[in-house]
């Protein structure tokens, strides 16, 4: 083999290993913006699926203090949660009894659809605690929201409860529902939990 055979050898080999280097760069390069564009076109579709300040706001839970509230009363300003509002009510021991045992009247007084209250709320007054009640005030017919009702008449139980304007459905003071009325279930009891004596942190 001649010098310029070598020569001619070397300077192929350089050139082969010029042209691979620039191969591996120009895939690298096509890899890392092909990368770049999928992020860019799917970054939309991600933004769109996130949601807003405003959509975390209302889903966020709600502190509520129920320290000034006196049996026989309900919580007013009443709060939102979710953009529904929540009636939070304050039961002495005779309306708490009166639960237990004033259940003739109702459509379901022991509460046995599960969708509508938490495990811990399957009980006559529907709550973690008997003295307070906290339902969604959302009528279970046509989604109106029922008026707190503390007179004597309401259902002759002398203990009030809850009554919806729009179509007549009542409800007592365990958010269940009266027989013959057009709601179909009981007021539905929220996702709460009690952070003191005195503070309900709901949803």
């Amino acid at each position: 083999m001649s010098d310029g055979d070598v020569v001619r050898d070397a300077s192929q080999e350089a050139g082969e290993a010029a042209s691979s280097s620039r191969r591996y760069f120009l895939i690298q390069a096509t890899s890392a913006v092909g990368a770049v564009g999928a992020v860019g076109a799917a970054w939309p579709f991600v933004m769109y699926w996130t949601p807003s300040a405003k959509a975390r706001a209302l889903g966020a839970p709600v502190r509520v203090d129920v320290s000034k509230l006196a049996p026989g009363e309900m919580l007013s300003p009443i709060v939102a949660w979710r953009g529904k509002p929540i009636f939070i009510v304050a039961r002495d021991k005779a309306t708490i009894d009166a639960l237990k045992v004033d259940t003739a009247e109702l459509a379901d007084p022991d509460s046995v659809n599960p969708e509508q209250q938490p495990d811990f709320a399957a009980n006559a007054w529907r709550s973690e605690r008997p003295e307070i009640g906290v339902y969604l005030g959302i009528c279970t017919h046509l989604g109106c929201s029922p008026k707190h009702v503390v007179s004597n008449n309401f259902e002759d139980t002398g203990q009030g409860g809850f009554f919806c304007p729009c179509h007549g459905s009542k409800f007592d003071l365990a958010g269940r529902v009266v027989k013959g009325v057009p709601a179909p279930d009981n007021l539905e009891v929220p996702p709460y939990r009690f952070e003191s004596d005195s503070v309900i942190i709901i949803g």
